[in-house]
């Protein structure tokens, strides 16, 4: 009995090299867990819904422009890995500047985004935003309503902009990942209001 083996290049293992480098030292909010456990986490997702090698090179690289130096790490993603999957890190990225700007205006303009985004990135976004439902989940079991404090939005603003990108996201998009995010974000509704 052979089972069938998906080949990638050595591309994925050096995005993970370049994302470890660039968020080393960086842990999830309000916790110990080391930061590069979300971006396989994502990559994991996207792989296991369809996902090719770009979209999971781009899945362990979407926080980085974001988090870790703007334009810059960009050009770095082009150079080292090609104009596709710097198209889809750009469009899962809600900043480029620091000082980020608003939290709200800077959602707000990333939602108006996502329905023009390329269906790879939206199966990035989709993958990200359901392992952070899920990491929430599972933290609230731990800390209750302390979770909310981590983030700079209110709980209702978190579960709002969570609920909008699922809208945003399923804009002439169907995609059997959808389905799981509802599933997700109705799990932590249903885990943080009993």
């Amino acid at each position: 009995m052979s089972l069938a083996r998906a080949e990638h290049s050595s591309r994925v293992s050096r995005a993970f090299l370049l994302a470890d480098a660039l968020h080393g030292g960086q842990t999830r909010k309000g916790s110990e867990i080391p930061y590069i456990t979300h971006l396989m986490a994502v990559a994991a997702i996207v792989g296991e819904y369809g996902g090719d090698e770009d979209h999971i090179v781009a899945a362990l690289l979407h926080d980085t422009v974001e988090d870790q130096g703007g334009r810059a790490v960009l050009d770095e993603i082009r150079s080292q890995f090609g104009e596709t999957v710097a198209g889809l890190v750009e469009a899962c990225t809600d900043a480029f500047e620091r000082p980020k700007p608003p939290w709200k205006e800077r959602k707000l303009a990333f939602l108006a985004r996502i329905p023009a985004a390329p269906i790879g990135a939206r199966l990035v976004i989709a993958a990200d935003k359901i392992h952070n439902l899920r990491s929430m989940s599972a933290d609230y079991q731990q800390v209750g309503e302390r979770l909310w404090e981590r983030f700079t939005a209110s709980r209702e603003d978190t579960l709002w902009y969570y609920a909008a990108v699922h809208e945003a996201l399923s804009r002439d998009w169907q995609h059997p990942i959808l389905s799981i995010y509802t599933e997700d974000l109705r799990g932590l509704l249903r885990s943080t209001t009993d």
